[in-house]
């Protein structure tokens, strides 16, 4: 699958995808929606509160956060594949992830967007490179207990995008 060239206009993750499809079709459906309700989203309008924690993000943070934890958790997944890691992962409130969401948050939206389609480059390529063999390595998460890495990428990349796009179309308008 390819992504659309940066400012052609079209929608980076075309049509929307059913949840049961293709981990590939799934990262870009999500994607497409992120840029679609990225532009639609009044700079100072929060997102619905996290069921877990309550928190409520702007767009800024929403973008920022997207735009670090693809790269993340690619890498993540392809430490355990390579067997340099068996040990994977962090939690929300580790302080790397949060102090990256802070820095991020206010640069230009149109540059986050940038870094999630270069993000979503990055989770492709990994997909095209894992095989039945990798998918199946186990890593150990602090919180969630072993993994495989096809559980990770489910988790963590697919459907942690389409959360985030979920988010993005339904804040709490000011």
């Amino acid at each position: 699958m390819t992504v659309p060239p940066e400012g052609s206009g079209e929608p980076r993750g075309g049509a929307p995808v059913n949840r049961e499809g293709s981990r590939a079709g799934r990262l870009l459906a999500a994607a497409g929606r992120i840029r679609a309700s990225a532009v639609l989203v009044p700079e100072d309008a929060l997102t619905d509160p996290d069921p877990e924690s309550g928190e409520r993000w702007d767009r800024g943070q929403a973008l920022a956060h997207v735009a670090e934890m693809l790269p993340y958790w690619a890498q993540q997944a392809e430490l355990i594949v390579a067997g340099r890691q068996a040990e994977f992962g962090r939690v929300k409130s580790d302080p790397d992830r949060v102090a990256a969401v802070e820095r991020d948050r206010r640069q230009d939206p149109a540059r986050l967007l940038a870094r999630v389609d270069e993000g979503v480059a990055v989770v492709l390529a990994l997909l095209e490179r894992l095989d039945d063999q990798a998918l199946a390595a186990v890593g150990h998460h602090q919180t969630l207990g072993d993994m495989t890495v096809a559980e990770i990428v489910d988790r963590f990349l697919v459907a942690h995008l389409e959360e985030h796009a979920d988010q993005l179309e339904s804040p709490s308008w000011p």
